[in-house]
Formats: structure tokens, sequence, C-alpha cells
């Protein structure tokens, strides 16, 4: 499919080929975000490693230092002193086989779900309902975890979770066109240091082979693999 007019008039702006520091990619992006909606800033980072192979499935979370901009749902399963923990840390819903019969019957407003370790026999159920949306809980993400009530606020806080697809690289939102430039300069440091910390021990040769960002609207402008390592 064709481009866009307002998206080939992007592409004139900036030189495709050459690759920019954080600050000034940023503000390049910024300049092309004009759609009638707040636009979320968007890195795609290409890594050299194989992720056919389980020891170089690059994985992790990290806590963006300004949060996304979005308003996150949290689901916690837990009972007792867990229940009441996950409430006072701001958890949105929480409960335990209630919400397991509400999601079998087709609920799902949430964006994370957490889980106390003593829930996940039972949320096992759940699998083929969550897991293929991405938000069953896991012990690697942080979300099947005693501490429910620091997942929580981890959580609203803006936590994210990142992974390699089979093609080697890792897409991950940073934040949001209105939000200052420092701050989204802020978040994309605190994202690719933690893509850089993840780097697994068998990985040869480049880890970082690129990285790009854009709005959701705007072509992608390259950064300077230099300018976050």
């Amino acid at each position: 499919m064709a481009a866009g007019k307002r998206y080939r008039e992007n592409l004139a702006t900036f030189d495709r080929r050459a690759r920019y520091g954080v600050e000034e990619a940023i503000a390049l992006v910024k300049k092309m975000s004009r759609a009638h909606f707040d636009e979320t800033l968007d890195v795609s980072v290409r890594l050299g490693v194989d992720p056919r192979r389980t020891d170089q499935a690059v994985r992790g979370t990290v806590v963006l230092p300004h949060g996304t901009g979005k308003s996150v749902r949290v689901l916690v399963f837990a009972k007792g002193e867990l229940e009441e923990a996950a409430r006072e840390a701001g958890a949105d819903h929480v409960g335990s086989e209630e919400y397991i019969e509400k999601i079998q019957q087709g609920w799902l407003e949430f964006d994370v779900a957490i889980a106390a370790p003593d829930m996940m026999r039972s949320i096992g159920k759940l699998g083929k309902i969550l897991g293929v949306r991405g938000l069953m809980p896991n012990p690697k993400s942080g979300t099947v975890t005693q501490e429910v009530g620091k997942a929580t606020r981890d959580a609203k806080a803006g936590k994210i979770e990142y992974r390699v697809d089979r093609n080697g690289n890792i897409h991950a939102p940073v934040g949001k066109m209105s939000f200052e430039d420092g701050r989204l300069a802020d978040n994309l440091r605190a994202f690719l240091g933690a893509v850089v910390k993840s780097k697994p021990a068998s990985a040869k040769g480049q880890y970082i082979r690129s990285i790009t960002i854009s709005s959701t609207m705007s072509p992608g402008v390259k950064l300077d693999r230099q300018a976050v390592s």
C-alpha cells in the first residue's frame, strides 16, 4: 500500500541514512507528530542474537522513570494478607476464584495480571485465554510474586516487559508525544540500558545492530548506537 501524503512529506524532513543522537532524534519525531491524538513514542531494536536458541531469548522488564503515559488497570489474584496488600498498593481488581470465573465468561477489563504463587494452580486453567493476549502472570516478568504490592506499584508506575521476537527484534512503547523531550529521553535511555544489561553471555559479535524510534504515525528515525552505549 502506498504511503500517505503526510508520511511522504515527513520523510523529506530528515536524512533517512543518518544516525542521530537521542535528543535530536526525539525532536525530529516530535516535529512529524501531527495526528489528532496523543501518539506513542515507540522504539525498535535489532539485536545480534539467535532467538531460536533458548540461551539467547532476550527478555526482561524495566520501570520507565516517567511512566508510559497510559493508565494501567491491574488485576491481582491473591487471598488473605496479600489481597489486602494489593488493595493498599492501588490494584484495580483483587480477588481469586471469582475473577477466574469472570475471565472464563469473557471479562478482560485489565491490562496487567499479577498473581501470588499459591494462586497459579487455579489460574492455570486460564492459560488459553490469557496466554494469547500476553496477560498470563509469569515469574520471569515479575508478575508471579509474593510481593504483590510492589508488583502493583511498579505496573502502575510504568513497568513494561520486553522480549525478542523470532526475527531478533524488540519493540516497546516508551512514552507519549505530549511528554517533555527530556522525559522521553530519560525513558528511552532507561529502556535501552535494560536491553543492554540483558545481553546473553552466549551472544557473540555486535549485540545492538540498530535502534529506530518513531511515533504512532511517523516514519522511523535511526539512532546512533554510540549515543546510548
